[in-house]
């Protein structure tokens, strides 16, 4: 098979980012294009308050990866509120700062499938500890995603405006309570841009000004708010809002242009998979450095099989990506200590459907996507998601299994300890010819051997 073509010729960063920017919409619980309709709020009122094209361009990325950190605190979320991340983080972006909703929002969210004593336990200390508890949330979305970004190559300002995003006009925002214009401008744009999107998802254009309005001065710059009146004067703002082919809408907004100076090579698209690695492999305790293990047992198994160094490389980025669909997945279900019910079990499948629609959306990855997604299927069609059989999963996607499963077996897990890697081959050995194609483990051991695992040894 001849290698992918390259990508730098076909696929601008806007378009790419614009993409899987549908990843952090799903870890969020918001509906699909929730960062893009958000992109197209935020660079109305940025050209409306005179921000140079420069600026612009910065805005444009911050609104677009705004949520780059949201995974991040998902697994201390299902934690402490007992509950499902993502509804609990889609519902929360409608409460304000007002003390009887705050506590409205804790009793009907907080451990609903709990015992009523440990439900009772978990209000008490949230009601006693619920500041710092926000605190701790919000400071390690913020510090996690302008991390990432850094990764991702961006300019300092794009940081630190993913980093304040939480910030709020008056002060009481979080994580560093910074007030009024000492708050970074692109941060107070992203923020409002957040409010306009999820209140008129939710009820419409008049609730959507409605909530701007009654928090200007409060959680927003009332200079911005002035802005945005301007811009939400036209109807064709709103009718491009809730449109369905916001994304090109969006790609085609002028600020995109400036994508020239980034080239996506081989090396930065490595960067970009990197770092959507990252942010999936930050959702769970369980799952830190699983992406990243993942695609160097796929790129180990790869050139033990003998395929090209550019087939090879290209092959690691759908590794690193594979998992990107359990964004979607809560993690009170990804992080169950026990057996899953059936309907758990349905979500956790869901994620490799995810995967296939996320990278799917992304021209110069289809490929990648369908190799991606598929990693779960079995030779013998008693896999996931669509049950292919032997003749139908490409030597690609039986390499990510390979690794995929090495790495789940000898890595810790919620219910059990990390198995040692003689073990963890033996195992996988009673599946060969079922779930696991038999050059590809071959493969493995002897990628294994020639590699000094202290668990090997």
């Amino acid at each position: 098979m001849n290698p992918p073509p390259s990508p730098s010729c076909t696929l601008k960063l806007s378009e790419l980012i614009a993409s899987l920017s549908y990843a952090l919409d799903i870890t969020e619980g918001q509906s699909p294009g929730h960062c893009l309709r958000c992109c197209w709020v935020g660079m109305h009122i940025g050209r409306q308050a005179g921000l140079s094209d420069r600026e612009l361009w910065e805005l444009y990325y911050v609104v677009l990866l705004k949520d780059l950190g949201c995974s991040s605190n998902a697994a201390r979320i299902c934690e402490m509120y007992l509950t499902d991340d993502r509804n609990f983080k889609r519902d929360w972006m409608l409460v304000d700062d007002s003390l009887h909703k705050v506590l409205g929002f804790v009793l009907k969210h907080t451990g609903l499938k709990a015992g009523l004593a440990e439900r009772f336990r978990n209000v008490m200390r949230i009601v006693r500890d619920g500041r710092d508890l926000q605190d701790e949330f919000v400071a390690t979305r913020c510090q996690r995603g302008a991390e990432i970004a850094r990764l991702l190559r961006f300019p300092e300002a794009v940081s630190q405006g993913i980093y304040s995003l939480d910030e709020h006009f008056n002060g009481n925002g979080k994580p560093e309570r910074l007030q009024g214009e000492d708050i970074p401008l692109y941060s107070r744009i992203a923020l409002m841009a957040q409010v306009v999107d999820v209140f008129h998802t939710e009820s419409g254009r008049e609730a959507a000004l409605k909530e701007v309005r009654s928090r200007a001065g409060q959680w927003f710059d009332p200079r911005l708010v002035a802005a945005f009146e301007q811009v939400a004067a036209a109807d064709t703002f709103w009718h491009t809002l809730g449109a369905p082919d916001i994304e090109r809408a969006v790609t085609a907004l002028p600020a995109a242009a400036l994508d020239r100076q980034y080239v996506l090579d081989d090396d930065y698209l490595d960067d970009i998979a990197t770092a959507f690695g990252q942010v999936v492999d930050a959702k769970s305790p369980y799952t830190g450095g699983h992406s990243a293990r993942v695609a160097l047992y796929t790129d180990m198994i790869a050139e033990s099989l003998g395929l090209s160094e550019e087939r090879r490389r290209w092959l690691k980025r759908g590794a690193l990506l594979h998992d990107v669909g359990k964004l979607g997945v809560s993690n009170s279900v990804l992080d169950k200590a026990g057996k899953l019910d059936p309907d758990e079990w349905e979500a956790v499948k869901e994620h490799a459907r995810y995967t296939e629609t996320i990278l799917g959306s992304i021209g110069a990855f289809r490929e990648l996507a369908a190799i991606a997604g598929a990693h779960h299927e079995k030779l013998d069609g008693t896999g996931y998601p669509r049950g292919l059989s032997a003749d139908q999963i490409p030597i690609e996607t039986r390499i990510i299994t390979t690794a995929d499963i090495f790495d789940a077996i000898t890595a810790e897990r919620p219910y059990r300890g990390a198995i040692p890697i003689p073990q963890a081959l033996e195992i996988m050995r009673k599946t060969v010819g079922t779930a696991l194609d038999a050059d590809c483990f071959e493969a493995l051991v002897r990628a294994v051997e020639a590699v000094p695992f202290p668990a090997a040894a």
